[in-house]
């Protein structure tokens, strides 16, 4: 018994010294991993950070609905000689539009067609396809609507920095003008349709190269190849994900509260050392989830679903067939035309048809017969609603007229009041739509919902009791941020110190 004993004692020693002899190896390859990856990552972490904090106050050049709404001209409705069904006919078009809108180019009203096979534009006045706009037509278009600004044309491009984004492939090549607005700012003409599709002035462009061009690796050569850049984000930012745990993991390993180091410091170490590791201690879960949110961004490896709201979907809403005509009589463009709009849009919402007559300051729903007011209740959104799922009940319906936790403006400006409607389909479906113009508004499932926590909040503290009482929401991220900074400056002097000692 005694030798049986001994050997079992002796195993037993074998194996406690095999476990720390394990462990204190995995240690030695984590504090040598995360050394390295803090070489490379970290450069780029310090990019992030500052290049995030320009965003919070300078956003990526957009036109928006806005702008066009404020700048377009005022619809010359005596002009328009021609129905909006004749110019859908002319165009081709069989199915439901995207968009259908009368709107002014240059000084002719013209309808403007989105659809299957893209966009197209019907003069209102001759009932012709505008099929090519030339340079000339285009700085017309661009001095009736900046008409002070003598715009200059500075060149025929594909694609620029601005325009690099699959969503102008349908209006190449575009017309680049500058407008002497003593803002520097430039605009771009779709020369397949004449609309003005892009613009941006001087200080947008000089901070978003240092805002959102570096921060999304917006460069044009990646960005114009969506997988190519989408690649480019996920193995960038998964690198760091890594660099960031194992840092926190020895971060918390290293510190000592109980018993302290010599001289009563809960850090070994001095110097950006110590900054190193006091400011992961204090900004390590922050730097953590701000680096996994920004990874999400790309949806890698499709973890999320994002559920669109389809075609069929979207016909069965508006309640429309092929047939169907939306039969505007002129004297419900002549009546839309007194309330001096600078868009009168054709929809159709749960088998009637409208027209949304509006400008910068209004919005009416109209009769496109007589050209009335002629509002949709709630309940008839929710009965269109209710045609877009119909193997799903509705379990909720209201009138939003405030922003919640999941409806809220931050990069754009959304619609209130909304009616919210609530699904029992599978993927838990939430359908917004603004009463003001007929139009869905937003859709939300459960997956939208899971990203909007681990994407949108995490990364862009975008609770709506923050984004309301600025400047918290700015405080609050410039905090952490700078909380980030002093990590991932320190770990840049850190490891710009290990390769200097490894290649000298």
């Amino acid at each position: 018994m005694g030798r049986f004993e001994t050997n079992i004692a002796a195993s037993s020693g074998a194996s406690r010294g095999s476990g720390r002899s394990w462990a204190k190896t995995a240690k030695r390859w984590l504090y040598w991993g995360h050394r390295w990856l803090g070489v490379i990552t970290c450069v780029l972490c310090v990019m992030w950070f500052l290049s995030g904090l320009v965003m919070l106050y300078v956003p990526f050049p957009s036109w928006t609905d806005q702008e066009r709404l404020t700048n377009l001209p005022v619809i010359d409705a005596g002009r328009v000689a021609v129905r909006p069904d004749d110019a859908m006919a002319t165009a081709g078009v069989k199915t439901l539009p995207t968009i259908f809108r009368l709107e002014m180019l240059a000084d002719e009203p013209v309808y403007r067609i989105v659809a299957a096979g893209g966009p197209a534009t019907i003069s209102a006045v001759t009932g012709l396809p505008v099929s090519q706009v030339d340079a000339e037509q285009a700085r017309r278009h661009v001095s009736a609507v900046f008409p002070n600004a003598a715009p200059r044309l500075l060149e025929t491009l594909d694609y620029d920095q601005w325009t690099v984004t699959r969503r102008f492939d349908p209006h190449r090549p575009l017309y680049k003008f500058v407008l002497d607005d003593g803002l520097g700012t430039t605009v771009y003409v779709s020369s397949k349709t004449g609309e003005i599709v892009q613009n941006a002035t001087g200080n947008e462009r000089f901070w978003n190269w240092l805002g959102a061009v570096p921060h999304w690796i917006y460069f044009s050569p990646i960005r114009k190849d969506q997988q190519l850049w989408r690649q480019s984000v996920m193995w960038l930012s998964g690198p760091l994900i890594i660099g960031a745990i194992t840092g926190l993991w020895i971060g918390i390993l290293r510190l000592r509260v109980r018993r302290p180091y010599k001289g009563g410091r809960g850090t070994p170490y001095r110097g950006w050392m110590k900054w190193h590791h006091v400011g992961g201690l204090i900004g390590g879960v922050f730097l953590t989830t701000w680096i996994a949110s920004g990874w999400l961004s790309v949806n890698p490896f499709s973890l999320f679903a994002r559920t669109q709201f389809s075609d069929v979907q979207r016909v069965a809403y508006a309640g429309w067939s092929e047939g169907h005509v939306y039969g505007v009589m002129p004297a419900a463009i002549a009546e839309a035309g007194r309330r001096v709009p600078t868009e009168v849009s054709f929809v159709w919402v749960g088998g009637q048809a409208r027209m949304i007559v509006r400008n910068d300051a209004s919005v009416l729903l109209a009769d496109p017969k007589s050209g009335e007011p002629a509002p949709i209740a709630d309940d008839m959104l929710v009965k269109a609603a209710r045609q877009a799922f119909p193997s799903a009940s509705v379990v909720a319906g209201e009138r939003l007229t405030e922003e919640e936790i999941y409806w809220y403006s931050h990069h754009h400006k959304r619609p209130l009041p909304v009616v919210k409607v609530v699904f029992d389909d599978p993927d838990a479906s939430w359908l917004f739509l603004d009463p003001a113009t007929g139009a869905i508004a937003g859709l939300s499932d459960s997956d939208a919902r899971t990203y909007r926590w681990l994407f949108n909040f995490l990364h862009d503290y975008d609770l709506p009791i923050l984004l309301r009482n600025q400047p918290a929401r700015d405080i609050l991220v410039w905090l952490l941020s700078i909380a980030g900074l002093v990590v991932s400056v320190s770990g840049v002097v850190i490891g710009w110190r290990t390769l200097v000692r490894q290649c000298g």
